[in-house]
This record gives structure tokens, sequence and C-alpha cells, in this order.
């Protein structure tokens, strides 16, 4: 926190009038000191620091004709001496202009060149991880990603919600590793996610699609990046890449079904908010034998106002400077004692808190869904309650 507080003073420094007060101090030092000329090849320091401040060419040539200003004026008062060394200075004063301004100028181009990669590159990682729809069936979705890369919106943690044929179907997940290869992970699991989910009547084909996807999507990569180990080999590069991912169903009539490969389990959200176990769960995709596998499908019911919270281990897990982890269950309870549940609200609020207890600073990406069963449809149901575990193939 005190260093979040300091970076923000220094960005409110006023660093523009550096050159002038350089520029000044030095003119005072050559008035006052009796050898006072000596001081001024420094003087060559002043377009310097206008560059270094962040000013463009007009600010750069403007600190430089001050500094040549204040040796022209010394180079008048001292025209009966030896004004070699004062000439030396100003010829060194332009020299460095001229180099500031060419560094200025090419600066200002690199600089709309990042700008427009930006742009891309932001447009780009908003179509792979798409902004969630606000409701999807009778059920009201918000959700929240944090990357652990600095200017990065996506990262090896990704999510999904989508209405279907079947219902309201919701991905999250979390692709091993950072950087290119977990991003080129995210992008065949999200797109063969969007198309399996409208196609395969129940989760277990959707799951055995993403496994599917995961391990050919493995195999090219070893193709194109290890072609002298390609293959399923204990030597094969990406044999022990994998990604979890937790796969719910919701009904209009608040039953859900849930699928579970290694990923942490969901929160149920309501009067009695706490963790919502899913049964045993199967391995990472990439790391089960999907021919011989059942796959457990968790069945309970969520009643009228209530709601689950998916999440990554990045929540959890985020770490203050101390080393302790962010208290997940406190700040649900907190985040839930205002009165009707906001699944907006909730996923700002804890995006917020993580940021706070971890400074600024986390080492792991994030990603959370609610999903707020709405409260203006009348149910019948009890408050949720698991109902079964059993293979849903």
């Amino acid at each position: 926190m005190i260093a979040t507080r300091a970076a923000a003073g220094l960005r409110h420094v006023p660093w523009a009038v550096l050159p002038v007060t350089w520029a000044g101090a030095l003119g005072a030092l050559v008035w006052l000191l009796p050898d006072g000329a000596d001081v001024l090849p420094g003087l060559a320091v002043t377009p310097a620091l206008a560059l270094a401040t962040g000013a463009r060419r007009r600010r750069v040539l403007a600190g430089g004709l001050l500094a040549v200003a204040v040796i022209g004026g010394e180079l008048v008062d001292s025209a009966q001496l030896d004004a070699g060394p004062l000439l030396g200075a100003a010829v060194s004063l332009v020299a460095v202009i001229c180099a500031g301004m060419w560094t200025a100028a090419r600066r200002s181009v690199l600089s709309a060149e990042l700008d427009r990669t930006r742009e891309i590159a932001l447009a780009a990682q908003q179509v792979l991880l798409r902004p969630l729809p606000r409701r999807a069936g009778t059920w009201s979705v918000a959700g929240a990603y944090l990357s652990a890369s600095r200017g990065a919106h996506v990262g090896g943690d990704f999510y999904e919600v989508l209405a279907t044929p079947f219902g309201v179907r919701a991905l999250i997940g979390d692709a091993r590793g950072h950087g290119l290869p977990a991003i080129g992970m995210v992008a065949a699991l999200l797109g063969s996610f969007r198309e399996a989910a409208h196609q395969e009547g129940d989760l277990a084909g959707v799951l055995l699609r993403l496994d599917g996807t995961l391990r050919r999507h493995l195999r090219e990569r070893v193709h194109d990046e290890h072609p002298a180990t390609a293959g399923d080999t204990p030597r094969d590069p990406v044999a022990e890449e994998f990604a979890t991912v937790q796969l719910v169903q919701l009904g209009d009539d608040g039953i859900f079904r849930a699928v579970n490969c290694g990923h942490p389990q969901p929160y149920l959200l309501g009067s009695g908010t706490r963790p919502l176990p899913l049964g045993d769960p199967l391995p990472p995709l990439g790391l089960f034998d999907a021919d011989r596998v059942s796959v457990p499908v968790t069945c309970g019911r969520i009643a009228v106002g209530e709601g689950l919270l998916l999440h990554t281990d990045g929540l959890p897990d985020a770490r203050d400077p101390s080393g302790r982890f962010f208290p997940l269950p406190d700040a649900l309870h907190a985040g839930g004692a205002a009165g009707p549940l906001s699944g907006r609200d909730l996923a700002a609020g804890l995006s917020a808190a993580v940021q706070r207890h971890t400074d600024g600073r986390l080492t792991d990406d994030m990603a959370l869904i609610v999903l707020i069963r709405d409260a203006g449809r009348p149910s019948g149901h009890p408050r949720p309650a698991l109902l079964s575990g059993a293979p849903d193939r």
C-alpha cells in the first residue's frame, strides 16, 4: 500500500519544471561562484532533462534555447576573457539539442505505434474473452478478470456463459502456465465450448469435446514447435500440459448440474453462503483417459434469489505482502450482508478486495463468475441442496 501511494504521489510531481530549475540553478552558480563559468558545461544536460520527463520536440528545443541564452549571456559578460571553454559548452549543448530533438521525434512515432498495437491487442483479447452477458435465461450474470501480466486482459484463466437449448451453460477454467502457450490453450478450449455447448445434450459430451480439443491442440503445438520430439512420449515437451475446468448447467427452475475437472469448488451464495462440494473431481483435462472414465455429474437446486460463485484458484490463493491468503469466505459473507444479492456488486467488490489485499501485485491470474437466480420469478423449491452425484455417461 505504501508503494502504491508513493507511485501515485510521483505521478503528481510537476516534472516539466525540472529543466527550467536546472538551468536556473546553474545560472545562479555562475553568478555566485568566483569560477562559476566552470559549471556552464552542465547546461548541456537541460534538453536531456526535458527529454527524460517525456517532453516532445518543442519542449526539448525550449529547454535547449534556455540553456543557450544562459551561455550567451556569460559570453557577453566574459568577452574580454578566453571564451574557448564557453564556446565548447555551447557546441556540446547544440549537439545535445539535436540528439534530443531526434530522439523525441522517434519516441513520438514509437508511442503512436504502441498505442495502435495496444488497441489491436485489446480488441483481440475481447474477442477471445468476450464480456459476459448480463442475463442468460432466468439468471443474472456477472464476472471479473484480473491478469497477473501487466497490461494484459487475458491470461491462463478463462470463462464463458451461454444460453443454449439445454439451459444456461457456464465454463470456468485455468490453463497451466502463462504467456502465449497458455493463451493458445484458452483460445482452443473457448472455441470448442462455444460450439459444443449448443450441440451436446449432456455435460459429459461437452467435457469430452473439450478434452479432445485440448489433446489435438497440444499435438499440433508439439508438431509446430518440436517436430523432432512430436508424439506422446516421455520427452514430449507438452506431455504434462493440462487445464482445470468446471462446467455448470442451469435450468430456469433452479436445477443445476455440474462437472468438475480438478477445479476449485464453487460457492453457494445466499443466506447460508458456503463452499458447495461437487464430489470427487475428475483429473484436469488432458490427464485422464476419456475412453475409460465415466463423467460424474453433481445435481442440485438453487432457490430464487440465491446463486453460485465460480472462481479460479487465483482468487483464494492471492497473498498480501506478508504472505496471508485472501480470506474469501469472509469477503463473501461481508458482500452478502447488505441485502439482496447483486452479482455485479459482488464481482466488483471481490475484484477490488483482491487488489487491495495484494497491494495490486497479483502473482496469478484470477477469474470469477457470479450467477444469481432471478428473484422476480416465483419458485416453490426449498433452498439449494445437493441432489445426487451420478455419472452422466
